[in-house]
């Protein structure tokens, strides 16, 4: 008789929503994120970090990113094997590449939800979203890496 191992099955779970480039579509950004990372059971301390970075990438999309008539879209990855998950927001400004601005006095106008962003995260970053758009992500660790196991590279396309 042969006794079998149980095996771990490494799964990924994603989620990918198209929203309104509007306040409305930013905010309905925010509580799909929280609602489907409560559904896969995902620690609160990762979903309060979530939460914010998703609402200050979608503000942005709806803002920053707007093209008339055209959707951002929301991607989340939750990759229990790596440990992470992985947030990202597309819109159709490609050529609106975001960036840190230099430092301002508490009566700059705007730039700091990219400082939260830079804060919450473990890294940021973006890249093209084909044909004219770009991705802004953000990778949050789930759980602590092994010493002995470097950063996970996940900076893929969405999806």
């Amino acid at each position: 008789m042969h006794a079998s191992t149980p095996q771990l099955h490494a799964t990924a779970r994603t989620f990918a929503q198209r929203l309104s480039s509007t306040r409305r579509g930013a905010r309905l950004a925010r509580l799909l994120a929280v609602e489907r990372l409560t559904a896969w059971e995902t620690s609160p301390q990762v979903i309060e970090r979530a939460e914010h970075v998703v609402a200050e990438l979608a503000a942005n999309a709806a803002l920053h990113g707007r093209v008339q008539g055209r959707d951002f879209l929301l991607a989340l990855t939750l990759d229990n094997a790596a440990g992470t998950l992985r947030i990202a927001v597309s819109d159709m400004r490609g050529e609106r590449r975001p960036a840190i601005p230099p430092e301002g006095g508490p009566d700059h106008e705007s730039g700091r939800g990219l400082l939260l962003v830079d804060a919450l995260a473990d890294r940021w970053g973006t890249e093209p979203f084909p044909p004219s758009g770009k991705t802004v992500w953000a990778l949050l660790l789930t759980q602590s890496p092994p010493r002995d196991r470097p950063f996970p590279e996940v900076t893929g396309p969405v999806g």
